[in-house]
């Protein structure tokens, strides 16, 4: 699977983040402030315990100071329990706000995409990015954020107390640190080219699993559990390995940063123990030196984790920046004028049309006028019946000109305005796992029960539904799985008759159910058609012919057009199909 666009990690990436930093800035500043001050607090105890051990060298000491010492260490940790409490609050609670708002958005962009996008990108695609990338972004925002501040504020505080101790021994103890950033830069690089590998390989066994359990009837019956379950082990081995070898550079990273804490604690203990002998340092200064090094092994190693956080979350911004870029081929006009008003006619002049990534056009140079009134459309296979359907329904992008309702053309109209006049019927009448008004109430979901059953009557569904077990409220199932090809396809009629559009696309959206009842639901239908400009795509002659006009495509081109009559007079290839079916 090729990187998707925009999926390379670059500083641009940050700006996806920018308003949502802004739009929280004072939540940030408050959670900050309290972890710094955490910080402080932390590096104030050693100062403590210093005092407190060369008071015990001293005469005089008392079980009373000694107290007093306890009491200021316990005071200083009930604080810093107060304002870790605080800083995980804001700071972790505003990396999952950033996750909800950015999901939101990503789900807001997905969904003003248009199928030019959708024709490059597949479904596991962007089920990884709003799952496993957004997760690793929530979490580098989140404790990689967090962990990054406070290593830099805790490893500074502790180096000026350590330099206030006594600074050659600070340069000693850090001596080991630069062969630390080194590292850390160079296995980085290899972290961020194999985690972007993985999360390119995440989204193909994504992808994987959701078209086996999608079509798993489809494997049952071809008997292709087998293979398919060897394709998708192929493809989550490779995303196996490639783990692993993210795992292999943050085995490496987390080792030598502990291995360099522990080179510095040998260099303290070596030369510290000497100038603590020597009575350059007081024991006091000591024990205290090595509590600030405890302190400061932590940033040490969270300097390697928290790279390795960045890294990840700045490679799955960036897959995230790609999706946030796109842009649908329909655009916007700048001034849009006003929608038609019904009746509509609908004018297609010389419109020739190729899908995006193909040369070889599926419409060429097709004249056709829609009045208000019932078109039937037939053809051969393949002839771009379902393209013309797509097109009307305004889901690709057309030239100027060549596309006109009631004379305006539609490219001086707003998208979504003119998808406002048309319900369209596609061939697979796609359902949803929910209930069957729930599916049918799907573009008016204020509509009452009695429209519903009144469209479900013209569908011929509803007898149907109502001897099923729970009428209307039963539910069924991803996809409609509970219902018939027929069913599914009525109810999905249903849907489009409840919208009330002045435009009627219904692309051969009955095949699945017989011709009588295909008749049937036809003459049923006939009342919602009255001053309505109705398109029906049909492979059976016989239901068009109470058309008020057919016409016939071939291989993308207008072949004829006419009456049935005129059809069966003088075109052969509708007179040959006419008597085929009727004999």
């Amino acid at each position: 699977m090729p990187p998707s666009p925009g999926s390379r990690a670059s500083p641009g990436a940050l700006h996806v983040l920018k308003p949502f930093l802004r739009h929280q800035a004072g939540r940030l500043a408050a959670g900050f402030a309290a972890l710094w001050i955490v910080d402080l607090l932390q590096v104030w105890i050693p100062r403590v315990i210093k005092h407190a051990v060369d008071a015990l060298a001293r005469p005089g000491m008392t079980q009373g100071r000694l107290f007093f010492y306890g009491a200021e260490i316990a005071g200083l940790a009930l604080l810093i329990a107060v304002f870790r409490y605080l800083w995980r609050i804001l700071l972790l609670g505003f990396s999952r706000l950033l996750e909800r708002d950015l999901r939101h958005q990503m789900v807001e962009r997905i969904l003003y995409l248009d199928r030019t996008v959708f024709s490059r990108r597949s479904t596991g695609d962007f089920m990884a990015l709003s799952g496993n990338d957004l997760a690793s972004v929530q979490l580098a925002c989140g404790m990689g954020l967090v962990a990054f501040a406070d290593a830099v504020i805790m490893s500074l505080a502790a180096l000026a107390f350590m330099a206030y101790i006594h600074p050659v021994l600070t340069v000693v103890a850090t001596a080991p640190m630069p062969l630390l950033a080194f590292a850390t830069r160079f296995l980085s690089a290899r972290l961020h080219r194999r985690f972007m590998r993985v999360q390119e390989l995440f989204s193909q066994l994504t992808e994987r699993a959701r078209s086996t359990f999608s079509s798993i009837h489809l494997y049952k019956a071809y008997t292709q559990e087998e293979a398919q379950c060897r394709r998708f082990d192929a493809v989550g081995r490779a995303y196996i390995r490639n783990n692993l070898k993210v795992a292999l550079v943050q085995g490496t990273l987390f080792p030598f940063a502990g291995l360099t804490a522990n080179a510095s604690l040998l260099l303290v203990l070596f030369f510290g123990g000497r100038l603590t002998l020597q009575g350059v340092i007081t024991t006091g200064d000591f024990v205290a030196f090595i509590a600030y090094l405890h302190l400061l092994t932590w940033p040490m190693m969270a300097f390697g984790w928290v790279a390795n956080l960045f890294q990840r979350g700045l490679t799955s911004l960036g897959r995230i920046q790609g999706l946030m870029e796109e842009r649908p081929a329909l655009q916007e006009p700048p001034n849009p004028l006003p929608p038609p008003q019904p009746p509509v006619t609908i004018q297609v002049h010389g419109f020739t049309f190729a899908y995006p990534g193909r040369s070889e056009p599926a419409l060429r140079r097709v004249h056709i006028t829609l009045p208000v009134g019932v078109t039937g459309l037939v053809g051969p296979t393949g002839s771009g019946k379902s393209t013309l359907c797509q097109v009307l329904a305004r889901l690709y992008p057309i030239e100027d000109g060549a596309y006109r309702i009631n004379g305006t053309d539609v490219n001086r109209l707003n998208v979504a305005d003119v998808r406002r006049l048309i319900a369209y019927v596609p061939q697979d009448g796609t359902l949803f796992s929910d209930t069957i008004a729930a599916n049918i109430a799907l573009g008016r979901p204020e509509a009452s029960r009695q429209e519903i059953e009144d469209v479900a009557r013209a569908a011929a569904i509803h007898h149907e539904i109502t001897a099923m077990e729970h009428g209307y409220e039963t539910r069924i199932g991803e996809k409609g799985v509970r219902l018939s090809g027929g069913q599914r396809q009525r109810i999905a009629l249903a849907r489009a008759l409840l919208l009330d559009r002045p435009v009627l696309l219904i692309d051969d959206g009955l095949s699945a159910v017989d011709l009588e009842t295909e008749r049937a639901i036809l003459r049923a239908i006939k009342p919602y058609l009255e001053g309505r400009t109705c398109l029906i795509v049909s492979h059976r002659v016989a239901a068009l012919a109470g058309c008020d006009r057919i016409v016939v495509l071939d291989r993308g081109v207008v072949a004829d057009q006419g009456s049935h009559d005129q059809l069966m007079e003088r075109n052969l290839f509708y007179r040959t199909i006419a008597l085929h079916q009727t004999q």
